[in-house]
């Protein structure tokens, strides 16, 4: 049984890959993240070791081994995966783990039918990691798969990803999410109908906020900032800006899900100022919306959303993050009871 939820397309065209004999030997799954990209890779590796009538079962030897991360044929390469020698964070995927890759490759099953290599955060490789797969992906070994994962398949070589089967994963709808959740019984109806709206389609990330309340307490502690900031100083909002910068160089991920809390909420705003508050994201913060933009107009709303859409954008190009971050608090409206 497959386990990825909502992703029926790309589940049928695998099953006929699988059907008909015509495993690709790479693939890139593309989509945002928590999405369900390494439930599939790692449906995808089930299917192809199962010892099941109907692959994959989830319930053989082999099934039950990959699912607990212990099948020997099947090795999963990312930031946290290898040594670097440090306590430092990985920034990029290097070239010495792709050539691990490579050496395991060569060898043969140790108990499986195939070596399934999946790589998570694919876009992370350095370039020479990266030129060094393309000449492993130019001359597969039979029976060696490999599965790229990325949110942004766009800053991979092309070379990369012409030799790969491109597979695209969306968002759920709310309503799909929130029924998942309810049907795990994994909590309380209102906080589903919350995380479900807040997770933006994805699911994974809406289950680990359902076993891990840290993420919610996290968000609550950011909603808080974003209310000081807003009511505050330029010499606060500048200090805000540079600490914002400092953590960019460390981990760009973390300042992009500052901006998106930042953009759902200020939609949140202009959905509340144009009647429209049963659609919002924040549904446990309604209150404060509707308190909070009654000092704003339509117009200072819709200005601040271009303005988060255009920092977020100009950090993905790599433009100056202080820079960016101290121009969008300067943009932060003055309110003006409209």
């Amino acid at each position: 049984m497959w386990q990825v939820v909502g992703q029926s397309r790309a589940v049928t065209l695998l099953q006929r890959n699988l059907e008909r004999g015509s495993i690709a030997h790479a693939y890139l799954l593309v989509g945002p993240p928590h999405v369900g990209k390494m439930t599939l890779a790692l449906d995808l590796a089930r299917a192809l070791n199962c010892q099941g009538a109907e692959p994959p079962c989830g319930s053989c030897d082999a099934c039950q081994k990959i699912a607990g991360g212990k099948h020997a044929d099947v090795q999963i390469t990312g930031l946290d995966s290898g040594g670097n020698g440090n306590n430092k964070p990985r920034a990029e995927i290097s070239i010495d783990q792709v050539r691990e890759m490579q050496h395991s490759s060569n060898l043969p099953p140790f108990e499986g039918r195939h070596k399934v290599f999946v790589i998570d955060g694919a876009e992370l490789m350095s370039n020479e990691a990266a030129n060094c797969l393309l000449k492993t992906l130019e001359e597969p070994s039979e029976g060696v798969i490999f599965i790229l994962l990325t949110s942004n398949d766009s800053v991979l070589p092309a070379t990369v990803v012409s030799r790969c089967q491109r597979l695209e994963l969306h968002p759920l709808a709310t309503s799909q999410v929130e029924t998942v959740l309810n049907e795990r019984r994994l909590v309380e109806p209102p906080k589903a109908e919350l995380l479900a709206r807040l997770c933006h389609g994805r699911l994974g990330w809406a289950m680990l906020a359902a076993a891990d309340d840290n993420l919610l307490q996290q968000r609550a502690e950011l909603i808080g900032r974003l209310l000081d900031i807003t009511s505050g100083d330029n010499g606060e909002r500048f200090d805000y800006a540079s600490r914002l910068a400092a953590q960019f160089s460390q981990n760009r991920g973390s300042v992009q899900e500052v901006l998106d809390l930042w953009l759902d909420w200020w939609r949140d705003l202009l959905l509340v100022k144009l009647g429209s508050g049963d659609t919002i994201t924040n549904v446990d913060q309604k209150a404060a919306l509707v308190d909070m933009g009654r000092g704003y107009s339509l117009a200072q709303i819709r200005s601040f959303i271009n303005s988060i859409q255009a920092a977020g954008e100009q950090l993905r190009q790599n433009a100056n993050p202080r820079l960016v971050l101290e121009v969008l608090m300067l943009n932060i409206p003055g309110r003006g009871g409209v």
